[in-house]
Order: structure tokens, then sequence, then C-alpha cells
């Protein structure tokens, strides 16, 4: 099949070379977006048969590549760590739920309840109000947060100069 001649004032997108390294159906996708604008046709796209043959051969090939999509129910096999701080555990779901395409809010109010300790204060008060948005839930979460920023803060010393003056203070008596 001949190349077909690239309109006026066509410049070639900037694209990233697919390399084989990555999602063969992302790099297809951002070529087509690229393309889309010049209204191209396949023979300008390819040069093979058509853009549609193209990206069935270049996903075949890369096939160990593609991405996999989490589903929701994902979200259910999350767990608050032992030592993992409450923030960096809401941090971590936020991040695996932004993941999953189309999830459900209240399937993930009750992945995050699930995945905290049952003896953890939060997932009590989520257990005796449990009709609450996804926002509500993580509004909740982030106040609990906040107070063990503050419970934190309570159990350190005020001032390390201040048990330094005290202890020279008790050194001086003695002598």
């Amino acid at each position: 099949m001949e190349r077909a001649l690239p309109p006026k004032r066509f410049t070639t997108p900037s694209i990233t070379p697919f390399k084989g390294d990555f999602d063969p159906e992302s790099h297809l996708s951002h070529f087509k977006s690229a393309m889309i604008l010049y209204k191209a046709d396949d023979a300008l796209m390819c040069k093979i048969g058509n853009f549609k043959e193209f990206a069935i051969i270049l996903t075949k090939e890369y096939t160990s590549y593609k991405t996999v999509r989490k589903h929701a129910d994902h979200l259910f096999n999350l767990r608050k760590k032992l030592k993992e701080s409450l923030q960096d555990y809401l941090r971590r779901f936020k991040a695996e739920k932004a993941n999953i395409i189309g999830c459900n809010d209240q399937v993930a109010s009750s992945a995050f309840k699930k995945g905290l300790p049952t003896k953890h204060e939060l997932y009590r008060e989520l257990a005796i109000t449990p009709s609450q948005t996804l926002a509500e839930v993580f509004a909740r979460a982030e106040r609990y947060v906040l107070w063990d920023d503050d419970r934190i803060a309570a159990k350190k010393p005020d001032h390390p100069t201040k048990q330094a003056s005290q202890k020279n203070n008790k050194f001086e008596q003695k002598a």
C-alpha cells in the first residue's frame, strides 16, 4: 500500500517512540489522540493495510506489558499495617482507589472500614454510623489523623533546652 501524502501544514506529532516496555494500548491511544487533530486516515497513520490491523498486531506482540485493570473488590485486600499511621493508610487507600475506574463509593467506604483494625476508634465510629458517603468517611479519617498528630505531639517533651536546664539545676544543687 502506498503512503498517503500528509495534508498541508501537517507536522509530525511529538510522540515518544514505543520501545515495547509498557502498555501498547496506552501508546496507541496516545497516538490516536495526537493524530485525530489532523483527521488522519489509515494510510497516513501507518504503513500497513489499516490502522486497526496495526493496532491488533502491536497489542498481540506486546501483550505481556498490558496494564491489568483493578476492580473495586481489590480494595478489600488493603489493610492498615500494624505500625502504619492512619495518615499513611489513608494515603495508600486513596491512591489505590484512584487507580480503579468507576469505583462505587459505597464499596470503597466499606473496604476502607474493613481495612482498619477492629479495635481502632475510627473503625468503631464508622461501624456505629454506617450510612456515610466516601467523602464523609475520608473527612472523619482526616480528623482522626489530626487527633493522632496532637496525641503524638503531647507525648513529646516540651523543649529539650528546658530538660537540659533542669538537669543542670539538679547537678548544681548536689555540688
